[in-house]
């Protein structure tokens, strides 16, 4: 079943990513910490982005019956546990108020979930289109 996502689940998702992203960057942006230690909080929010969103993809690929390598698959599904294991021993070890180490776990989480959304969305809209204009094809060609 092909359905389009309602405007208000595209809107939420699109929220979810800004206030994640906007959120855990304003931290870091007015964080206490080395340039360094900012550098590696940054490259971790990217890495699980990116990550997450792969993954989403390979999955949606593979219930589409699109081939996608089993090794593929496996890289994702390692970039996304990483990602969130190295913000989880950074977080672990790093000289922050427990309320701060909170923040950014749960900012990047919702980062993540609203990538994975917007991916989500974004392909059921793409999905849509074709299968709209493959209808519309297949009408003009019986006339």
């Amino acid at each position: 079943m092909n359905q389009k996502p309602s405007n208000a689940f595209v809107a939420a998702s699109w929220v979810a990513l800004g206030a994640g992203m906007i959120g855990y960057l304003i931290g870091l942006f007015r964080a206490e910490m080395l340039l360094n230690e900012k550098g590696y909080y940054f490259t971790i929010l990217m890495f699980g982005l990116f990550a997450v969103v792969s993954l989403q993809k390979s999955v949606r690929d593979k219930l589409e019956d699109i081939p996608v390598t089993d090794l593929y698959y496996g890289i994702c599904w390692f970039a996304t546990l990483l990602s969130i294991s190295l913000l989880v021993i950074g977080l672990w070890n790093a000289t922050l108020l427990s309320s701060e180490k909170g923040f950014y776990a749960f900012s990047f989480l919702l980062a993540i979930f609203g990538a994975i959304t917007v991916q989500k969305n974004t392909r059921d809209n793409q999905n849509l289109t074709v299968n709209k204009k493959e209808e519309k094809e297949e009408k003009e060609q019986q006339y």
